[in-house]
């Protein structure tokens, strides 16, 4: 009689593919808002591929992981920059002047009030990851408060540089975490510390 093994599969962490993912996209959009660089054409690859498909990917596979706050954290940002690069395409009339002419920014004003809010939440969840994550968290709370208040246009010029300068910090800490994570899991200890967790909902 045959015997059958229980295998049991354990995939990496992807966690360092998606914060560079988030990372580099958040770099090159960052250099757009500051004036560094102009247009959007070079942005686009970068929101899909990057910040799109290498964050879907870390949501996929923190789904096979059983991580329901990597799966919803990546997977929602990941369907942001997705759609956001849709948007930059039809602003710049890729799929018609039609479509151009019809879209009201107020649209995605409400469209980053919602991020802010599910930011929001997992701003509470990430206190119990690390430090580091906590400080990306609030930094990207920002960026959505810059984003929805121009949208609106609420203070344009402040707003404008409050999201350009949260999305850089963005980028600073992501590279910084998705080299941690790299390094860390593969050296077996803490070469970049994260900073504890603050042990508010956990002891």
């Amino acid at each position: 009689m045959d015997e059958t093994q229980n295998v049991k599969l354990v995939s990496a962490d992807p966690s360092a593919l998606g914060l560079f993912g988030l990372a580099l996209v958040t770099l090159v959009a960052s250099s757009q808002k500051l004036g560094i660089t102009t247009g959007l054409s070079f942005v686009v690859p970068w929101a899909v591929f990057l910040g799109g498909f290498a964050q879907l990917f870390a949501a996929i596979n923190d789904s096979i992981r059983n991580n329901t706050f990597g799966t919803t954290v990546f997977g929602a940002y990941s369907l942001f920059w997705l759609s956001v690069a849709c948007c930059w395409l039809l602003k710049m009339g890729v799929f018609g002047e039609a479509l151009m002419k019809a879209a009201d920014p107020k649209q995605l004003g409400f469209v980053f009030v919602g991020y802010l809010i599910f930011t929001l939440f997992a701003t509470i969840g990430s206190l119990e990851n690390n430090k580091s994550l906590f400080t990306t968290f609030c930094a990207i709370n920002l960026l959505f408060i810059g984003l929805g208040m121009n949208a609106f246009g609420i203070l344009p010029e402040f707003s404008h540089q409050l999201a350009a300068w949260s999305e850089l910090v963005i980028a600073l800490l992501s590279f910084y975490m998705s080299g941690a994570s790299m390094l860390n899991t593969h050296f077996g200890k803490a070469v970049l510390p994260l900073g504890k967790p603050f042990g508010v909902f956990k002891k």
